[in-house]
């Protein structure tokens, strides 16, 4: 194989990190089928991204809000059945509190458990990139095979808890004015925990609605908004306008006069705005192409010289130095190394 030279090499490079993980697969593969014991490679770093922007619903502050939130329905459940024991309501209202306790334990034990899961999943990650080898046996990552149980059981919990919430509701509108009478403190904590349900479920909605239309109808807004304020890294007309502009001549043109040459270089360039002698220069064939547009000089096509000798077609150049004020092979500032030439 060859490695292609620096004028056919495209200036924007795709990344390609789906390639390095396959390599990573097909080298898990292979140790499981030369020895027993397994080892496997740290995810690469675009996996590692993605885990860690999956992993903010179980971040510790998110993890400890909701468990003392639901610790507080359990708590208030508590009180109340305690002190409502001479009520006698017409439903079974206290057997759909204990349920709906039991469907928060449930939720806290299952939240702990992920949380628990992927904490020891990353230090297992960090303790093997710490090492000199760099990887990590199987063994170390066993716990993530109770990622699909957590899962169907919080799947589980919520289509119950669903369930459990219309039976709720439905015993409730039964007997209201009867139970209202009968049983106060059970009934009005059923209703605090209906309620509750209803106002999550209704504010997520609105959020989710409200985060729609403004990126549907303010994204364009926003985005314009956040190009006037950003730091411009591209530069100023100006700045370009005093870069050197040449008109180029290829050597068949001027082949009589200059046979002897024809075989080094591809043409001739003339400063715009003169016809003088001193004001042209060569152009040897290794740079008689636009890096960027990738085609050959032609005749009377107008190139900008850089601060850093390399030339471009003048309409390639200004584009790119709108965006960016350096030069496209080697990173060199236009401003900052022109002030540098000015001063010397």
């Amino acid at each position: 194989m060859f490695l292609p030279s620096s004028s056919n090499t495209p200036l924007l490079r795709s990344n390609s990190p789906h390639r390095y993980s396959l390599r990573e697969a097909v080298r898990v593969f292979q140790r499981a089928s030369n020895r027993t014991g397994l080892m496997m490679r740290e995810p690469s770093g675009v996996q590692v991204d993605n885990d860690q922007q999956s992993n903010w619903a179980y971040s510790k502050p998110v993890v400890i809000i909701d468990v003392l939130w639901n610790f507080m329905y359990i708590i208030a459940a508590i009180l109340v059945l305690v002190l409502s024991k001479k009520e006698d309501p017409e439903m079974p209202l206290r057997v759909w509190i204990i349920g709906y306790c039991l469907f928060c334990v449930f939720h806290v034990v299952n939240v702990l458990l992920e949380y628990k899961r992927r904490g020891y999943g990353q230090e297992a990650f960090g303790s093997g990139s710490s090492g000199s080898s760099g990887y990590v046996t199987l063994a170390e990552l066993t716990p993530e095979r109770t990622s699909n149980v957590t899962k169907y059981m919080d799947s589980a919990n919520t289509m119950l808890s669903f369930f459990w919430w219309i039976i709720g509701f439905y015993w409730v509108c039964t007997g209201e004015q009867r139970m209202v009478d009968e049983s106060p403190q059970l009934y009005w904590l059923c209703i605090v925990f209906l309620a509750f349900d209803v106002f999550f479920v209704v504010f997520l909605l609105v959020m989710a609605c409200a985060i729609g239309l403004g990126l549907c109808c303010c994204l364009p807004c926003i985005l314009a908004v956040l190009y006037a304020v950003a730091d411009k890294k591209g530069a100023e007309k100006e700045d370009i306008e005093q870069l050197s502009k040449y008109t180029f001549r290829r050597n068949g043109c001027i082949e009589n006069c200059t046979g002897e040459i024809e075989g080094t270089f591809a043409g001739f360039m003339t400063l715009c705005g003169r016809d003088t002698p001193k004001d042209e220069r060569s152009l040897s064939k290794d740079d008689a192409e636009c890096s960027i547009c990738l085609s050959t000089y032609d005749d009377g096509d107008e190139l900008r010289e850089l601060s850093c000798g390399h030339f471009f077609h003048c309409t390639c150049i200004d584009k790119w130095l709108y965006m960016s004020a350096t030069c496209p092979l080697c990173k060199r500032s236009i401003i900052g190394a022109r002030g540098c030439c000015e001063e010397v």
